[in-house]
């Protein structure tokens, strides 16, 4: 399969990069010495520690694969090249629901630094991929699997 552009904020690269540290450096560490202590015990074949170490292990090993690849294809999005005139990957909208008449605020991201609770939505997402290209004063149709959301953009800034 072939990997495709991950794009991330400086922001965004820094805690990847930081979390692939902490595991590479403390946490394959830590589970090591689960294996060891759970060798200790005796008999692997009915031994629950070392199974669940060995799961811990693998867990671990596949986050640290991704994390690679990820950080691999990273693609940094320049904060000064986002535009305030067109939502792009960067950019910091503004919108309003019209059914509900509330206004949120989103920030558009690659896939990898997403975090719906702290307002960083996918461009990949319904939302994220309605409104990238969009202008102030648009209104966006969002179609979710609720039905249809329609936002109008207040603002972008970067």
């Amino acid at each position: 399969m072939a990997e495709r552009d991950v794009f991330l904020t400086l922001e965004g690269l820094r805690k990847l990069e930081s979390e692939l540290d902490e595991l590479k450096t403390i946490k394959r560490k830590e589970v090591a010495e689960k294996i060891k202590q759970a060798l200790a015990f005796g008999d692997i074949s009915e031994n629950s520690e070392y199974d669940q170490a060995k799961n811990e292990q693998a867990q671990l090993e596949e986050r640290i694969a991704k994390l690679e690849a990820i950080l691999r294809n990273a693609r940094l999005i320049d904060e000064d090249e986002i535009s305030t005139d067109v939502v792009s990957i960067g950019s910091k909208v503004i919108v309003k629901d019209l059914e509900y008449d509330e206004e949120m605020e989103y920030t558009i991201v690659g896939s990898a630094e997403a975090d719906p609770y702290e307002g960083k939505i996918s461009n990949e997402s319904p939302v994220g991929s309605a409104l990238l290209g969009k202008t102030k004063k648009e209104i966006v149709e969002v179609h979710v699997p609720d039905g249809l959301i329609k936002y109008q953009i207040l603002s972008i800034t970067r």
